[in-house]
């Protein structure tokens, strides 16, 4: 199972490293991770996008997912729903906490809750991953 500076150094030339996603926790059953909400993942409104959030928790549950991959195996999103409840505006951080649902042979489920550096919910995103040889 890789540590999480592997898991850094893996992210960091990947799409997550391109929005600046730190994770700061990752074992099998938690994923928790910052990013700085950049005026460039933002909508015109100067709030963070949507598809930012998604991009966001769908790495932090891929992540978790990978943790618990056996030896040989790989991992795809199947798909993902997400509530949108608040914004957090640029300039800010936000904090996603992806907690495992299920953990199973072929499917695994997370659910990611992405809150504003006040603590406010802001975005709930449920995925599927699907486990591949």
């Amino acid at each position: 199972m890789p540590d999480i500076e592997q898991l850094r150094r893996l992210l960091l030339p990947l799409f997550p490293g391109l929005m600046g996603v730190q994770l700061t926790e990752a074992t099998a059953t938690r994923v928790v991770a910052t990013m700085l909400v950049r005026p460039d993942l933002c909508t015109a409104g100067g709030i963070l996008h949507g598809g930012a959030h998604m991009a966001f928790a769908d790495t932090l549950g891929a992540v978790g997912t990978v943790l618990n991959l056996p030896a040989g195996k790989r991992t795809t999103t199947t798909d993902s729903s997400t509530k949108f409840i608040a914004g957090a505006a640029a300039g800010t951080v936000v904090t996603g906490e992806s907690v495992a649902l299920h953990r199973g042979r072929t499917t695994m489920v997370w659910q990611t809750s992405i809150r504003s550096a006040e603590g406010k919910l802001c975005a709930l995103v449920t995925q599927t991953q699907l486990v591949l040889d």
